[in-house]
């Protein structure tokens, strides 16, 4: 199959339109339902909040230890059969949101473990309320620090936008699919789309690893 410029650019537009309408906003959601989730995940775990944090160990080692396919299938076509239906787009936010938040409140508890020891003895001797410790002391502290890393794992997360083509999401990869199946080139579709998710990915990781050396200058 020869390459044609001229079919490349009449499918263009629809590509990206459904780039930035269902990859690019599953991902900023996903992103931001996995960076709050985790968040929670790390600070009761922290907090030793009795049973609470048995709980989120285990649902966090449960949901790393399986397949993020395997579960959006199962909220996309299991869930309906016990009488919960959800939106394909709904299902991959809550999906990936979920999945990253598990890896994340990992991230999350290393930053908590970098805040000087000082700090937590400085907000006891002021006679600090542990709110206000954690949230003008310690998180400000330990986002800071962990801010590459969650944004290493955004990318990762675009990366994997994908397989919410398998719960009918028409994102980039089905629509390219779709694309191909109705003209039989699947030659230019696929390479388009390859090449607006290397367009998408790498300026960000650039921008994420500057980011750590201005960090880590600090």
């Amino acid at each position: 199959m020869n390459w044609s410029w001229e079919f490349a650019f009449e499918i263009l537009p629809e590509l990206l339109e459904h780039f930035v309408q269902y990859t690019l906003v599953a991902t900023v959601l996903g992103t931001i339902v996995g960076a709050a989730l985790g968040l929670i995940f790390a600070v009761i775990r922290q907090l030793r909040i009795p049973l609470l944090a048995q709980l989120t160990t285990a649902f966090i080692e449960f949901v790393r230890s399986t397949p993020l396919l395997i579960q959006l299938f199962f909220l996309f076509y299991a869930l309906p059969g016990m009488g919960v239906t959800l939106s394909p787009m709904f299902v991959g936010v809550l999906g990936l949101g979920v999945h990253y938040a598990c890896y994340m409140a990992d991230v999350y508890r290393s930053g908590i473990d970098a805040v000087p020891k000082g700090q937590w003895e400085a907000s006891v001797a002021l006679h600090l309320p542990p709110r206000i410790t954690w949230q003008r002391v310690v998180l400000p502290q330990a986002i800071r620090n962990v801010l590459p890393a969650l944004g290493n794992y955004a990318i990762a997360m675009f990366k994997e936008t994908p397989f919410l083509a398998f719960i009918t999401v028409p994102e980039l990869l089905r629509t390219a699919q779709s694309i191909g199946g109705e003209t039989f080139r699947y030659l230019e579709p696929f390479t388009m789309a390859g090449l607006i998710f290397l367009a998408a990915s790498y300026p960000t990781a650039l921008l994420l690893r500057r980011m750590e050396y201005r960090l880590a200058a600090y």
